[in-house]
C-alpha cells in the first residue's frame, strides 16, 4: 500500500514497475483527461458539421438532378407543343376534319413516344387476363367462350405505369361466366 504524502494532498508519486517513471498526479490526470475530452468533443462537433454539410449537399444535388430530369422531359415535349400549335394554326376555311385528325394523331404519337422514352408504359389491352393490380373493372360482359372468362373485353381508359409504379390502373370491361 502506498504511503500518503506528507502534505496530505493525495498519494505521492511512486515509480511505475518496470518503467522507472512516476505515476501521474491526480490533478494532472484530471487536466489531461479534460484536455482529451475537449479534443474528442471538438472532433465530434467537426464530424457532425461535416456530416450535416454532406447531407445538405446530397439533398441539393438530388434536387438539382430532379430539376434537370424534369427539364429534359419538358424540353422533349416542346416539339409536341409546337405540333399542337401547327394543328391549331391550320386555316379554318381550308382545313378539313381529316387534316385536323391527322395532326392530332401525329401529336398523340409524338407525345406518347416522348413519355415512353422517359419511362412511361401503357397498361391494359383487350384480350389480356384481368389483373386487379393493373386493372379496374368498371363493367362485365358474358364471356363468348369459357376460355375468354376472366379476360379484358374492352379498355375504356388506358392505365399507365412509370418505372415500377402504377400511376393509374386501366379501366376495363371484363368477361365473366354467363349466368344461367
Amino acid at each position: 500500500m502506498p504511503e500518503p504524502s506528507a502534505g496530505g494532498g493525495g498519494p505521492a508519486a511512486t515509480p511505475v514497475a518496470g518503467h522507472g517513471s512516476l505515476v501521474e498526479p491526480s490533478d494532472q490526470a484530471v487536466e489531461r483527461l479534460a484536455s482529451e475530452l475537449a479534443e474528442a468533443k471538438d472532433r465530434y462537433l467537426r464530424l457532425a458539421a461535416d456530416f450535416d454539410n454532406f447531407r445538405k449537399r446530397v439533398q441539393r444535388e438530388r434536387t438539382e438532378t430532379w430539376a434537370r430530369a424534369q427539364a429534359d422531359v419538358v424540353a422533349n415535349v416542346l416539339d409536341v407543343l409546337d405540333d399542337f400549335s401547327r394543328v391549331t394554326g391550320l386555316d379554318r376555311e381550308q382545313a378539313t376534319v381529316h387534316d385536323v385528325l391527322d395532326g392530332v394523331e401525329l401529336v398523340e404519337r409524338k407525345l406518347l413516344h416522348e413519355l415512353e422514352s422517359a419511362g412511361l408504359t401503357r397498361v391494359g389491352e383487350a384480350g389480356e387476363p384481368f389483373d386487379p393490380n393493373l386493372h379496374e373493372a368498371v363493367g362485365t360482359l358474358p364471356a363468348p367462350s369459357p376460355d375468354r372468362e376472366g379476360t379484358v373485353a374492352a379498355v375504356f381508359q388506358a392505365g399507365y405505369r412509370f418505372g415500377g409504379a402504377l400511376l393509374r390502373p386501366a379501366r376495363v370491361q371484363v368477361y365473366v361466366a354467363p349466368e344461367g
